[in-house]
C-alpha cells in the first residue's frame, strides 16, 4: 500500500490524541512516540493483510488474506478498528468510519500496546526499525524476481513460508551457539599425546625408537586419530531448535535463495513475541483503555456507546478463547489480589475458602504488581503463575469437546487442573509440535534427521510428510524425522519418492 494514501488526523482527533497521551503517561505508561494515520476500510484491509505493515514483499498469500478480510467486512462478519506496529516510532492506523467514541477507545488501546511493546522482555530483541526493514525485504525480493523469474522466486517463498514456524522462539534470549565440524583444523594441544592410541611401527631395540617412529611421524598419526574421532562425532554435537538457521548455514542454497530464507526467518522472529504474549498484550491494552476512558476521558453522553463497544470486545464464545476477555480479567484479578494482600506463603497455605475470599490486608500493591508482570512475563508464565482456582471458578472456565453424534460442542470438564493444563498445552510453542535438528549426516550419508519432542500428541502424518517434502527441496538430500506414533518409536523417511515409515526405533537414542 502506498503510505501517501493515508491522511492526517482532523484537529479534533489531534486534540483527543494529545489528551489521551498525557493521561497515559501520567498513569505510568511508557511508550515510543506514536504516529496515527487515518485510513478507509479498504486500506485497513490491505495493511492487515500485510501483517500491519504498509508494504511487504510480493506474494500471493497477502492477496488471499486481503480478499478474506475484505469479504468478511462486506458480509458484516468482522470489523478491524485499529492496527499498530511494534516500531520506534510506533505507527497506528485509525479507521475513518469509526465514531468519536470508537476513536477514543482505539487511541487509548494503542497506547497500551505501545507501552507493552517497549517494556515487555519478549520484545526486547525485536528490530525497532522493522517498518524500514520490511520495505528493504520487499525491494530485495522484487530484484530477485526480475533476475530469476517470478514463478521460481514465488515457489521458493512458498517453501520457506511453510517452514517459518521451525524457529527457536526463545533463541533471542538464550545463547545457544553451535559450531560445525571442521575437518581441516584441529588443536593437537587439546589431546595429551600419551593418552592417544597412536599406531606406531614396531622397534625391536629401544634405542631405535627415535629413528623408526620420529616425532614428525608420531604427530602425523596423532592428527589422523583426531580426525577420525571428529568423524565419529555427531553433527551437530547437540540438537538445534532453530531449523531455519541450520538450513541457512548448511543447506546447498544459492545466494538469492539463502537471502529469501533469511528474510522469512527474520520476519518470523519479529512476529514471534506477539504470539507469545497475545493474552497479556491484549489484556494490558484493554485494561488501560478502559481505565483511561471511564475515569478521565469519556463524556457522560458517550458512556453507553463505549459500554456497547466494550461488550463486543470482551464477549466470550463457548468454543473459542477470547484473549481480550481472559487477559483483562486476569489483570483485574491480580490487581485485586495484590491490593488485598492475597499472596505470600500464609495466603497460599490457607485452605479455608471463606477466609481466602475475605482476606484483606490493604497492601495496595496491585498496580506495582501489574507493571512487574507486564515487564517480565509471557502468556505461558503469566497463566502458569497467576491462573488459580479462584479465578477459574469466578470466570466459569471449562474445557469442551465435539460431540460425535450431534456435532455440537459440549462441556467436558470444569476441573481446575485440567483447564490449566489444556490451556498451557495449547500455548506451548504456539500449539505446534516442537522439532529439533539432531543429525546433519544421518547414516553417514548426508541425510538430515529431525526429532519430534513427543508431548502426548502424535504428529499428523500427512502434515509431517508435506513438511519433509519442503525441507527436502532445500536440503537436496533425504530427510527424516524421529517421532512416536501409537506409542512406538518410528522414523518417517522422505527421499523424493514415496515416504516410508521405519518402525522399532529407539527415539531416545537421538
Amino acid at each position: 500500500m502506498d503510505p501517501r494514501l493515508t491522511s492526517e488526523l482532523t484537529p479534533e482527533l489531534k486534540d483527543i490524541v494529545s489528551e489521551i497521551e498525557s493521561h497515559a503517561r501520567n498513569l505510568g505508561l511508557d511508550f515510543f512516540p506514536t504516529i496515527f494515520e487515518m485510513v478507509d476500510y479498504q486500506q485497513m484491509s490491505e495493511i492487515a493483510a500485510y501483517g500491519g505493515f504498509p508494504t511487504r514483499y510480493p506474494h500471493w498469500r497477502f492477496g488471499m488474506e486481503y480478499e478474506r478480510i475484505a469479504k468478511s467486512y462486506e458480509y458484516g462478519l468482522s470489523l478491524i478498528y485499529e492496527m499498530v506496529i511494534n516500531n520506534d516510532p510506533c505507527y497506528a492506523y485509525l479507521l475513518r468510519s469509526n465514531s468519536i467514541v470508537d476513536q477514543k477507545t482505539v487511541i487509548a488501546h494503542v497506547y497500551g500496546h505501545c507501552d507493552f511493546f517497549k517494556n515487555n522482555y519478549c520484545f526486547s530483541h525485536t528490530n525497532r526499525k522493522m517498518l524500514d526493514e520490511m520495505a528493504n525485504h520487499g525491494s530485495r525480493v522484487r530484484r530477485y524476481i526480475e533476475e530469476v523469474g517470478h514463478d521460481e522466486v514465488e515457489s521458493f517463498i512458498d517453501i520457506c513460508l511453510s517452514l517459518e514456524n521451525l524457529i527457536d522462539q526463545h533463541g533471542p534470549h538464550i545463547r545457544r551457539e553451535y559450531k560445525p565440524k571442521d575437518k581441516d583444523n584441529y588443536d593437537e594441544s587439546l589431546v595429551s599425546p600419551d593418552k592417544l592410541p597412536v599406531p606406531k611401527l614396531p622397534s625391536l631395540r629401544g634405542y631405535m625408537e627415535g629413528y623408526i617412529n620420529p616425532d614428525s611421524y608420531v604427530k602425523e598419526q596423532q592428527a589422523k586419530v583426531i580426525l577420525e574421532k571428529e568423524k565419529e562425532k555427531k553433527f551437530p554435537e547437540s540438537s538445534i531448535r532453530d531449523v531455519l538457521k541450520f538450513l541457512l548455514d548448511f543447506a546447498p542454497l544459492n545466494s538469492w535463495q539463502r537471502d529469501v530464507l533469511s528474510i522469512v526467518r527474520e520476519e518470523a522472529y519479529y512476529f514471534a513475541p506477539q504470539g507469545q504474549t497475545k493474552i497479556m498484550n491484549e489484556g494490558w491494552a484493554v485494561y488501560w483503555h478502559s481505565k483511561i476512558l471511564t475515569q478521565l476521558v469519556l463524556k457522560d453522553s458517550e458512556v453507553i456507546d463505549y459500554c456497547d463497544h466494550y461488550a463486543g470486545v470482551v464477549q466470550m464464545s463457548g468454543q473459542r478463547l477470547n484473549p481480550y476477555k481472559l487477559g483483562v480479567e486476569m489483570m483485574r484479578h491480580i490487581e485485586k489480589r495484590w491490593n488485598k494482600g492475597q499472596f505470600g506463603l500464609e495466603y497460599t497455605l490457607c485452605d479455608d475458602p471463606q477466609v481466602r475470599r475475605n482476606w484483606n490486608k490493604n497492601t495496595n500493591k496491585g498496580m506495582e504488581k501489574l507493571f512487574e508482570i507486564r515487564k517480565y512475563h509471557n502468556d505461558i508464565t503469566f497463566l502458569d503463575e497467576f491462573l488459580d482456582e479462584d479465578f477459574c471458578e469466578d470466570a466459569q472456565l471449562f474445557t469442551w469437546v465435539q460431540d460425535r453424534r450431534s456435532g455440537q460442542a459440549i462441556i467436558h470438564d470444569r476441573d481446575f487442573k485440567t483447564i490449566k493444563r489444556d490451556l498451557l498445552d495449547s500455548m506451548t510453542n504456539f500449539g505446534q509440535p516442537i522439532i529439533d535438528v539432531v543429525d546433519g549426516n544421518y547414516r553417514n550419508r548426508g541425510e538430515l534427521l529431525l526429532r519430534h519432542k513427543h508431548q502426548g500428541k502424535d504428529l499428523k502424518i500427512d502434515w509431517a510428510v508435506e513438511t519433509l517434502k519442503n525441507i527436502f527441496k532445500i536440503w537436496n538430500r533425504p530427510v527424516n524425522i524421529a517421532t512416536i506414533i501409537e506409542s512406538e518409536g518410528k522414523v518417517i523417511h522422505y527421499d523424493g519418492a514415496e515416504p516410508r515409515i521405519e518402525k522399532g526405533i529407539n527415539i531416545e537414542s537421538y
